[in-house]
């Protein structure tokens, strides 16, 4: 079992930055793949940025290309991302999950470990 914790959301303006953290713990020798995704009310959980843990390859959603930034600290077991020019169409809540082996990056279906999530509003 690999157990997921984000941490670092919050509110900001319009243009501003935020920084996701995600701890894992558990049986993380097993992680292949981890990812953020993001939900807003009324719409589908939808991949940010996914990253393979082992090489730090990485994948971007458009929306999140120029902006955001997805990284890993393997000596600690965190997974970052870093927001930048924050919209308010950014709203949601941002959820840390992983996967023990490849695939596609973009479906939530692929993952079997989920974090609590944490909530990120954009103020216009």
């Amino acid at each position: 079992q690999v157990e997921l914790v984000e941490s670092g959301g919050g509110l900001v303006q319009t243009g501003g930055s935020l920084r996701l953290a995600c701890a894992a713990s558990g049986r993380t020798f097993k992680i292949y793949t981890m990812g953020w995704f993001r939900q807003a009310p009324g719409k589908e959980r939808e991949l940010a940025a996914g990253i393979t843990w082992s090489t730090g390859n990485t994948y971007y959603t458009d929306f999140a290309k120029g902006r955001f930034t997805i990284s890993r600290d393997n000596t600690k077991n965190t997974l970052y991302l870093q927001m930048n020019s924050l919209k308010p169409e950014d709203t949601a809540v941002y959820y840390c999950a992983a996967r023990d082996y490849s695939g596609d990056y973009s479906s939530p279906r692929q993952y079997n470990y989920w974090g609590h999530g944490t909530q990120v509003t954009v103020s216009s």
